[in-house]
């Protein structure tokens, strides 16, 4: 099986030493979850030492921290590669996604701390403003969005299989499907969440969340490969 390989782009280059890799995961983490580096895509350590013109060891590191995330993995004779879901896993994942936040938003809807709250209010504030949104800019919403949620619910151990399960992965293969139309559906299920949360509406914030990941786990399945 021939993997394709990830651009090169030589204009990205690191700040200081101590935030060396650091900046490369992040950048990378960015590349994956906006679909620049496509599930499948070759992760070829030449090229990114090149890119952000440092030595093996940091971009080495970065790619461990990215493979513990999930979001690679290394392949023999293939190096490091974009993680590829297949249908019933991307399935499987979203069906435990739906219930863990299911009960994640039902529990926020009941938290009664005030200043948790009112962290979550201002937290939120980006997904009433109208301003168009495209490509990392959503996914960086999407993701704050929906750990603010995790956050106000406050529940340790929910926080940590949430963390588990594979969300970023989830959303780079949804990410291709990111159309104007499907970001315009996808912020005003959020406000739809997000104010029925503040109702403490828990009944709404479950159905809510619920219509939000069906339509995530449509949009993820139909670019899956069998």
């Amino acid at each position: 099986m021939n993997f394709p390989t990830a651009p090169l782009d030589v204009a990205d280059a690191p700040p200081a030493h101590g935030a060396m890799v650091g900046c490369i995961v992040e950048r990378l983490r960015e590349d994956i979850l906006t679909r620049k580096f496509a599930p499948g895509a070759r992760l070829v350590e030449n090229d990114l030492t090149l890119r952000f013109a440092v030595s093996r060891g940091p971009v080495r590191e970065a790619l461990r921290r990215l493979a513990a995330e999930g979001l690679i993995v290394h392949l023999p004779n293939r190096g490091a590669v974009v993680r590829s879901l297949r249908r019933r896993e991307i399935q499987e994942l979203f069906e435990i996604r739906i219930e863990l936040e299911s009960l994640a938003a039902r529990l926020a809807a009941d938290a009664d701390d005030v200043e948790r709250r009112a962290r979550f209010d201002s937290v939120i504030q980006p997904i009433f403003s109208e301003e168009a949104r495209r490509g990392h800019a959503f996914v960086e919403e999407n993701s704050v969005f929906h750990d603010a949620i995790v956050t106000l619910a406050d529940n340790a151990y929910l926080r940590e299989l949430c963390q588990r399960f594979q969300l970023p992965l989830l959303v780079a293969h949804a990410a291709g499907g990111f159309t104007p139309e499907v970001i315009d559906r996808s912020v005003r299920e959020h406000r739809a969440l997000a104010l029925a949360i503040q109702a403490r509406d828990r009944v709404a914030a479950t159905a809510a969340v619920r219509v939000h990941l069906e339509h995530a786990t449509a949009l993820a399945l139909a670019g899956a490969s069998d």
